[in-house]
This record gives C-alpha cells, structure tokens and sequence, in this order.
C-alpha cells in the first residue's frame, strides 16, 4: 500500500504559479513512476504529468507542456508539480498518483491515487 497526501492548492489569478506537493509513505517505489491528474467540474478526470521514479523520464499532456513542470526528490519521497503561467482552464482538483511498474512512462497508469488539491485560477 502508498499513501499519498497532497498539498500546495489554492486560489491564484491567471499568469501566476503555484507549485503541488506530494507526500508518498509506505511502500518503496523503484521501478514505477509519480504523476499528476486533474478533473475540472463537469469534466472526465486527464492526465497531466508522469515522471520516473529512477531517472529523467518525463511525460506531459499537450496542454501543459512548457508551462508545468514535474519533479520529485527521492530522498524526501515527495513529488513536485510546478504550474507557471497558470490559465483560468486549469481550475481543477489535482491528483497526485503513483504507477508501480512502467516501461515506457507514456504508458503511466496509476495504480494509487491520493485525495486531491484544489486549485482555482480566476481571470
């Protein structure tokens, strides 16, 4: 089992940033990867950034690539996603998740899911 506490949400106005933590316990990860979904209201849930847990691979979804960047620190089993330049569309609750096993980090999908941080940006 992981658990997995976010933090870091809040209201921001659009072209400012703000930067996601997440707070992984329990079981080791090694071969899997960490990443970020989302779900606006009245929207499905999207992906929106995977990264190795050993290595540099990383993925994003199109419509962040550029301004969000995702991170994580080992050491401190915490993941990191630092959203810049932030648009009234990415108002949403974020999701940190955890995949345990990845080949390709395009082929993330989680297997744990935290509770999710709300993040609003007004225009």
């Amino acid at each position: 089992q992981v658990q997995l506490v976010e933090s870091g949400g809040g209201l921001v106005q659009a072209g400012e940033s703000l930067r996601l933590s997440c707070a992984a316990s329990g079981r080791t990860i090694v071969n899997g990867a960490m990443g970020w979904f989302r779900q606006a209201p009245g929207k499905e849930r999207e992906f929106v950034a995977a990264i190795r847990w050993s290595g540099a691979n990383t993925y994003y979804a199109d419509s962040v690539k550029g301004r969000f960047t995702i991170s994580r620190d080992n050491a401190k089993k915490t993941g990191y996603l630092q959203m810049n330049s932030l648009k009234p569309e990415d108002t949403a609750v974020y999701y940190c998740t955890v995949d345990f096993f990845v080949t390709a980090i395009e082929t993330f999908r989680p297997d744990y899911w935290g509770q999710g941080t709300q993040v609003a940006v007004s225009s």
